[in-house]
């Protein structure tokens, strides 16, 4: 967690400030309880005066957010409102949610426009700066946040690979495959891509071979055999199907997105 003042990014150091501003921060403009508040950075347990701590962590954040150039201006970023505070921001002046909104233009452009959902979802995952809301707490509030953060950068990744896929862009779309079925070694969207993305590029072998060690893998680790998709992209590659080639060439041509 940071926060960019006048230019200059100022860190958050005290936990539970932190966890305050994040649970702000996740609905700009909307006015969060004094129990919620408290549900989120207390986890249900008891506390002598939420009313006290809580006014300590704002003026706490108060600090951090004050910008000179603005004065009293700036003390209107977090209000107190009726039995609770609100961060009154626009919601793209949050990371987050300018990530989910790249992420959202960036699919909803993949069919009839893959070159411009490649500039949408780079730029999307180039706010990515490490695990989401890592050091916000232990809130039900932030770890949900994080959670749908963490899914969605996975479907960012599948989708930034079928428009690569889609323009031809084989070479890159199967580097970055490679790193992430090395991080994601049981997600069956990616070893298809990437099944896929070798297969275009007349590596048959390796995108069979990268098939079997996934089907061990998911056996030895859950017990379950490939999924439907996964299987039809293996038999597809074994029987050349024309489905994978591109009309006019002879060579295989990338596939959208795995259902």
């Amino acid at each position: 967690m940071s926060v960019t003042v006048g230019g200059h990014q100022r860190a958050i150091r005290a936990n539970k400030v932190r966890a305050m501003f994040a649970t702000l921060a996740l609905e700009p403009g909307r006015a969060i309880s004094h129990l919620e508040l408290a549900d989120e950075l207390w986890s249900g347990r008891s506390l002598g005066n939420v009313h006290n701590a809580l006014q300590a962590h704002a003026a706490r954040l108060r600090k951090i957010l004050a910008d000179p150039s603005q004065g009293r201006a700036a003390a209107t970023v977090l209000r107190a409102v009726h039995n609770g505070y609100v961060l009154d921001i626009p919601p793209e002046a949050v990371d987050g949610n300018r990530f989910l909104d790249l992420a959202a233009r960036g699919s909803a452009t993949l069919r009839h426009d893959p070159c411009r959902a490649i500039e949408l979802l780079q730029s999307g995952l180039r706010l990515w700066r490490g695990p989401a809301l890592l050091d916000a707490g232990d809130g039900l509030r932030c770890r949900a946040a994080a959670a749908l953060f963490d899914e969605r950068r996975l479907t960012m990744w599948e989708d930034l690979i079928s428009a690569r896929l889609a323009v031809g862009d084989v070479r890159q779309a199967a580097a970055e495959l490679r790193q992430l079925v090395a991080q994601q070694p049981l997600n069956e969207h990616f070893c298809a891509q990437l099944m896929i993305a070798l297969y275009r590029s007349g590596r048959q072998g390796e995108a069979l071979t990268l098939y079997h060690g996934t089907r061990q893998r998911l056996d030895e680790e859950l017990g379950v055999q490939p999924g439907l998709p996964l299987q039809q992209c293996y038999a597809g590659i074994l029987a050349q199907d024309p489905a994978l080639t591109p009309a006019g060439t002879g060579r295989p041509s990338a596939v959208g997105r795995i259902a």
